[in-house]
């Protein structure tokens, strides 16, 4: 009897410890804790040595996962299976994240580094005084094309894209704002148009492309444009930086119509768990040398000025990827266009992808 009982006991106390151990896990989502930072980023939208190195000066741990939308990486949030520390969104869904309730304001006092950051990246509509967001890249969308595949003809205008020379020459991202914001500036619409009657224009115009579409792909463009699967791509700034560095005969432009100027900001959504050491990591990135490092491997343009001088001047005084001030003014920001208006966006990009089969 004394032998059961004690075998009772032990299964008991094994219990016990069990369902304390599932607890604890199920309060910090299996991740976070006291010395672990989980961070969520866009895919190769850091150099991984940076990481190893934050690690090292400061003992904490991190976990480091990737989304490939901002609509991805916003539903996974508020889903709140992880409680992360750091998300990376853009500025018009930093805003709808402020609407929603979903972001912690940053302590200021805790980032000394932030002085480092250029005026004019701070203070943005989508987020006065940088409450809740702190810059971390920017840059535009334009198209990346290989003059020498085209026989040197050259791109200026989104209505290149549809000269009958170029069929199944063309890549696309998959982003709904990027392909009908082509769509609406190839008519001299702003890429934040919300009349339906100019968003149908602007998708039936897109369907007349098809021919001249190759594919429609993600990460993968990079890997495609560079071996020279294809002649030009629809592609964010930094991709181009990036392919161009693979391959010397490739050339961007930010088309003469105008195009998108985006901002992709460091936040601390409200389910964090450590909100100290996310402090440590944002003003660990902001540092100068540290910053200057991330944006060479990265390629994206950089907002910390005090980075500039750690840069190479070929990319610094390049401005395809450091726009003049007159280009600039072409560009519009992405608004938060409401959910509504953007399921309308997303219904015609998925009409657009299904008229091509």
């Amino acid at each position: 009897m004394k032998q059961l009982m004690r075998m009772f006991l032990t299964i008991v106390l094994a219990s016990a410890a069990l369902l304390g151990i599932i607890a604890k896990l199920n309060d910090t989502k299996g991740y976070s804790g006291s010395n672990t930072l989980t961070i969520y980023n866009w895919g190769d939208y850091i150099d991984p040595d940076l990481i190893k190195l934050f690690e090292k000066e400061t003992g904490i741990s991190v976990v480091y996962e990737t989304f490939d939308s901002n609509e991805a990486m916003m539903t996974k949030i508020k889903q709140g299976g992880t409680a992360y520390d750091i998300a990376v969104p853009s500025e018009y869904m930093i805003a709808k994240m402020l609407e929603e309730d979903l972001l912690l304001p940053i302590d200021h006092s805790k980032l000394p580094n932030l002085k480092n950051i250029d005026e004019r990246f701070m203070d943005l509509p989508f987020d006065p005084e940088n409450k809740y967001s702190v810059p971390y890249f920017w840059g535009t969308v334009g198209i990346v094309y290989n003059p020498k595949m085209l026989h040197d003809k050259e791109i200026t205008s989104w209505n290149d894209l549809w000269d009958s020379d170029l069929e199944n020459q063309i890549l696309l991202i998959d982003g709904a704002r990027e392909v009908i914001g082509m769509g609406l500036n190839s008519l001299g619409y702003s890429l934040n148009d919300t009349n339906k009657v100019h968003l149908r224009e602007a998708k039936n115009k897109l369907d007349t492309l098809t021919p001249n579409i190759k594919a429609i792909v993600g990460d993968e463009i990079k890997m495609l444009m560079a071996n020279e699967e294809a002649s030009i791509g629809l592609v964010w700034s930094g991709d181009a930086a990036d392919i161009m560095s693979e391959n010397e005969d490739l050339d961007y432009v930010v088309p003469s119509e105008g195009s998108n100027l985006w901002f992709d900001n460091m936040v601390i959504p409200k389910t964090a768990k450590n909100k100290e050491a996310a402090h440590q990591f944002i003003n660990f990135m902001l540092d100068p040398e540290i910053a200057a490092q991330n944006t060479e491997w990265v390629c994206y343009s950089t907002p910390n000025k005090e980075a500039l001088q750690f840069m190479p001047e070929e990319m610094t005084e390049d401005e395809r990827f450091y726009p003049s001030e007159e280009l600039t003014e072409k560009l519009e920001v992405y608004e938060n266009l409401g959910q509504r208006n953007l399921a309308y966006y997303n219904q015609l990009f998925l009409e657009f992808k299904m008229h091509r089969k």
